[in-house]
């Protein structure tokens, strides 16, 4: 791990990069709702979006965008998704798109688009239109926060990092932002998520250092097993640090992947912490599996397992719930090799309970706000770990009454 400065800030600690939200009357709260990150410079662009079949249209007319490796704004609005809009979504996508470029004189090719929020109604294009001017006059070096804000649906809390580590001798900047609460679940995360650096990359490094950084983080997170329409990471690489530029195999490269997935991990780890109705962000590890694809898909199985989460809200050390969930992953699975243990203090070995299980103990560390349970395949050396939180009846209630 690259020795990373961890500082207050957002995106916008990045040097060049300005942001800004404003209320557009997208959301009926008045709150805010149309966001704006904007590079004083054209920046090398990477993305990553959602795997689900139905994808929104302010995902597709990114997806063609980002083509070209080059960007300079990113434009997101919240309380309204534009999915499931048919042609006219696509079409209020590419307005969107273009209405920024021309208030910034830029291209409109290198505008991305975000959207997030309730599917299948129609975004009020008569608002947004006349909210854009305002947008870009918010544009400010101090507006990471204010943007944030206008992204978040569900969300309870900002969810903002920044991090600074030295490269060839010159000071790097990574500043990120993100919104996402619920409809979570690999292959990403309902989320968005906006990164900027002031890096100098290569196109082809930074695509592989962000499915990397994604794969390391937004990939290994779960709050409801539901995967969104719009799920959309963006990264951003002005080059101002002017650094010798980061290429295939270059000195340096591997410091830049591993800061950007540390930044990419904090933010994911937050939106766990802010899951709908959440109280519990636990880690689920598991080792001694027979391979990496093993350990990932019994700890997942875990993690997305309603039962297991339940437990987890109720504090219950119900281990037969974990035992149930491994066995119907597709892993390599030998039950009397399994251990488990909560935070070290072990509860299950040879696929039974422990003799002399210290349960009292285990209850007090799931009393806690976050921990990690273990488990042990005990079939080879391969390892890999999910975050997930529990399911209260909370996130029942948000989402029974969601469009509402």
């Amino acid at each position: 791990m690259p020795e990373l400065e961890w500082f207050d800030g957002g995106i916008t600690a990045v040097p060049g990069i300005l942001a800004g939200g404003v209320t557009a009357g997208i959301k009926p709260s008045g709150k805010k709702d149309l966001a704006l990150v904007y590079s004083s410079s054209p920046a090398r662009a990477a993305a990553v979006f959602t795997s689900n079949q139905v994808k929104g249209a302010p995902v597709l007319v990114s997806m063609q965008h980002v083509r070209g490796g080059v960007a300079q704004a990113i434009v997101a609005s919240s309380g309204c998704a534009n999915v499931c809009t048919g042609e006219q979504g696509m079409r209020d996508a590419r307005e969107m798109t273009r209405l920024v470029s021309e208030a910034l004189r830029i291209r409109a090719e290198h505008v991305l688009i975000a959207s997030t929020g309730v599917i299948g109604e129609r975004l009020p294009m008569d608002k947004i239109r006349a909210a854009i001017p305002t947008l870009v006059k918010s544009l400010s070096p101090q507006g990471g926060r204010t943007a944030n804000e206008a992204i978040m649906t569900t969300d309870t809390r900002l969810k903002e990092v920044a991090a600074r580590l030295e490269i060839g001798g010159r000071p790097v900047t990574i500043g990120g932002m993100a919104k996402g609460a619920a409809m979570i679940e690999p292959h990403l995360a309902t989320m968005l998520c906006f990164v900027a650096t002031d890096a100098a990359i290569t196109r082809e490094a930074l695509d592989a250092s962000t499915r990397r950084a994604v794969d390391a983080s937004f990939n290994r997170i779960t709050i409801d097993s539901d995967q969104s329409t719009s799920d959309t990471v963006f990264v951003l690489a002005n080059g101002l640090s002017e650094n010798d530029p980061l290429g295939p195999g270059a000195r340096g490269l591997t410091q830049f992947s591993r800061a950007l997935a540390a930044v990419m991990q904090r933010l994911a780890r937050l939106m766990v912490q802010d899951g709908e109705g959440a109280t519990k962000l636990v880690a689920i590890s598991v080792r001694g599996a027979a391979s990496r694809r093993d350990a990932l898909a019994a700890a997942r199985s875990i993690a997305n397992s309603p039962l297991v989460k339940t437990a987890i809200n109720g504090e219950d050390p119900n281990w037969g719930r974990l035992m149930m969930a491994i066995g119907k992953s597709p892993a390599r699975v030998d039950a009397g090799r399994v251990a488990i243990a909560f935070e070290g203090e072990l509860m299950v070995e040879g696929g039974t309970v422990k003799d002399g299980v210290r349960v009292d103990r285990i209850r007090e560390i799931m009393r806690r706000s976050e921990y990690t349970i273990t488990v042990d395949l005990g079939l080879g050396r391969a390892e890999d770990t999910v975050w997930t939180c529990d399911l209260s009846e909370e996130y029942v209630r948000l989402n029974s009454k969601y469009t509402t």
